[in-house]
């Protein structure tokens, strides 16, 4: 994935992952490599938390789907290396946002919530449960 094409977002709109859409992956053990470290990533890259969640709830059984998917993460990260948290001097304003999509994953159908704290422009707390 060293020259891999760059694409602008981790995950496709509105395309949700299915348990069994596709033929099973052929190697579950280095999707499982994969998908565990990109969760070590999702520490300090927000914007890929919500695809790389959504890879994950199939580490036991992944289809070839789920790994387009995850390559699709890969090539993200490759056009934004740059990308990160930062934080900056600024008014000490507390903001919080949060939002939620009810009975949302067409598998199980649970919902998701989220939110993130911010103090000032700087994120100091966020969370995403399904």
């Amino acid at each position: 994935m060293v020259d891999c094409k760059p694409c602008d977002t981790p995950c496709l709109p509105y395309n949700r992952l299915l348990k069994d859409n596709s033929s099973p992956f052929n190697n579950p053990a280095a999707y499982r490599n994969i998908v565990g470290a990109l969760q070590y990533l999702t520490f300090t890259r927000l914007d890929i938390a919500f695809a790389v969640h959504q890879v994950c709830q199939f580490m036991q059984a992944p289809m070839v789907s789920h790994y387009i998917a995850v390559k699709r993460i890969m090539r993200y990260l490759k056009g934004t290396m740059s990308f990160g948290i930062s934080y900056f001097a600024r008014d000490l304003h507390l903001k919080a946002f949060s939002d939620a999509d009810w009975a949302g994953d067409p598998n199980d159908r649970r919902s998701t919530t989220g939110l993130v704290v911010f103090l000032g422009g700087n994120p100091i707390s966020w969370s995403s449960k399904k």
